[in-house]
């Protein structure tokens, strides 16, 4: 006989089946590994609706703010589009696409009182972490489905302010600390464009949406890794905002009131570096401030955004990179994809400079102590948990002050570092290394994809030298033809509070990448 909690997992993956229409059901389960243009074929989709969902959020945002689509017709062709990628990958823990049609309803008939759209995000369907209130909020616990809230998050507040559209609450791995979506109540949710890989974690089902074109906008949240490597392993773009930048009141947490020494924040992942300017444009026109008091009063400032443009016309960028920070050499795919974009901003004139990574052992260290504060088996006092506290902020001072030293020896601004997102391209299930520094920092991070592994060029490296555990592990995980297909990609971080800059520097990246590179590398180079 099954146990009570089984019961209760089985009950709700049939009240989550339940809200698929039999219209949108997949007749057979393709046995492919990658499943990833299947929408495309599935005969669910009329050409119209398959035409809407591959265009990109601006453009929506756009047409719908014109009146040349109708909310109606975009949300049910991403509830429908929703509907595949769930049968696919089970990326999805709520779905509900008859409030988003009321919701579209409503909008609809305010543009046509008023003539005008009610926000930027007029009738844009967007997608949501399970993490943000709002229907069931589960967060993977077993205990706390049958959890109903009686209010938005105050994301979910201001998105809906702006006019966006809410039809579906992604997966998450149990606790939110977990770089692999997993959870006693669904399973496991895979990666689209290989099921044998992970789609990443924690905002791991927002990642695997998203990659299926079932999303072109969610939100994700970030406390070590959490929106930049599910966006790196789907292909996405996604921004790791500062703290106190974007709002994160009543969100779900698994201790709630607990002040963390590393916070998690939200943010943005899409399919371009416009869409998450997008996404933080109209939240801050929202004023979060006024809502969330951990927010700082900080507006959009176009300024930041529009110097980053004139460097660029008047003599270019400096940027540091590095491609190993000492503790894990990165798969073979990575570092060539931190050559790839290396080659492309050299070749649009801009000046790139090593960045000799500061103490990142003593960071992953700490970060690690972090972690492990509340551990059942060995707590710390508190007396021990000031002093990591003390710890971690003489470190972020410290890596400013080696960020200033060198802007002196380079008589000039270094506008960002390029680095990896993580040691491996995408992973099989059940393995990850990790990339948590940036969170410890508290700096800006935005992916960036710059192409996919090639077997026949990312071959093993035969001559490194271990230098960790952790390092050995992740080199004997590599496997060329096991990940050969997928995405690579490189983070662009700045410093905290600068969102509009960094995200500008991702953007000129992005330009530059342009067109598919074709760049060897040394796989053992060390930038």
């Amino acid at each position: 006989m099954s146990s009570n909690w089984e019961q209760l997992a089985a009950d709700k993956r049939k009240r989550l089946a339940k809200t698929i229409p039999q219209q949108w059901r997949i007749r057979e389960v393709p046995g492919n590994d990658s499943v990833i243009d299947y929408p495309r074929t599935a005969g669910i989709l009329s050409k119209r609706e398959l035409e809407i969902t591959e265009l990109c959020a601006s453009q929506l945002v756009s047409n719908l703010a014109s009146n040349s689509l109708s909310a109606v017709e975009v949300t049910l062709a991403f509830c429908k589009r929703t509907a595949i990628a769930q049968q696919l990958t089970n990326c999805v823990h709520e779905f509900f696409p008859e409030a988003a049609f009321s919701q579209a309803k409503e909008l609809e008939e305010y543009f046509a009182k008023h003539g005008k759209p009610v926000g930027p995000l007029h009738g844009l369907p967007v997608s949501l972490k399970n993490q943000l209130r709002g229907y069931e909020t589960s967060m993977g616990y077993i205990s706390w489905l049958g959890k109903y809230d009686k209010e938005d998050s105050v994301m979910t507040h201001l998105l809906r302010k702006a006019g966006a559209i809410f039809y579906v609450k992604t997966s998450v791995p149990q606790t939110v600390l977990v770089c692999e979506t997993v959870n006693n109540i669904i399973g496991t949710t895979t990666n689209p464009r290989n099921r044998n890989w992970s789609c990443g974690g924690s905002s791991g089902g927002e990642g695997a949406l998203l990659a299926m074109r079932g999303s072109v906008l969610g939100v994700g949240t970030d406390s070590g890794g959490s929106i930049r490597v599910p966006a790196a392993f789907n292909s996405m773009y996604g921004l790791r905002s500062s703290h106190g930048r974007l709002p994160y009141a009543k969100m779900a947490n698994s201790m709630e009131g607990q002040e963390t020494t590393v916070h998690s924040v939200v943010g943005p992942m899409g399919h371009s570096v416009e869409n998450l300017r997008l996404f933080v444009q109209a939240v801050l026109e929202q004023e979060p401030w006024k809502f969330d008091s951990k927010v700082i009063p900080m507006p959009w400032r176009q300024s930041e955004a529009d110097m980053v443009r004139a460097k660029i016309q008047t003599g270019g960028l400096t940027i540091g990179v590095f491609n190993f920070d000492c503790n894990v050499l990165p798969h073979p795919p990575v570092l060539r994809g931190i050559g790839i974009a290396v080659a492309a901003l050299n070749r649009n004139g801009h000046k790139v400079v090593p960045w000799k990574p500061y103490k990142h052992n003593h960071g992953c260290e700490l970060m690690n102590r972090v972690w492990a504060a509340d551990a059942s088996t060995d707590p710390i006092g508190i007396k021990e948990l000031w002093e990591i506290q003390t710890e971690r902020w003489a470190y972020q001072n410290e890596y400013l002050e080696k960020w200033r030293e060198a802007e002196d020896q380079l008589g000039t601004v270094l506008d960002a570092i390029i680095a990896p997102v993580a040691p491996a391209a995408a992973v099989r299930h059940g393995r990850f290394g990790y990339s948590f520094l940036i969170n410890l920092l508290d700096f800006i991070s935005v992916v960036v994809l710059v192409g996919f592994a090639e077997a026949g060029i990312d071959r093993r490296n035969q001559v490194y030298v271990l230098v960790s555990e952790l390092d050995k592990a992740m080199q004997e995980e590599y496997d060329p033809q096991a990940y050969h297909g997928a995405p690579v990609a490189v983070q662009v971080i700045g410093r905290r509070l600068s969102e509009e800059k960094t995200l500008a520097v991702a953007k000129e990246l992005a330009n530059s990448l342009g067109r598919k590179e074709a760049v060897s590398l040394v796989l053992n180079s060390r930038l």
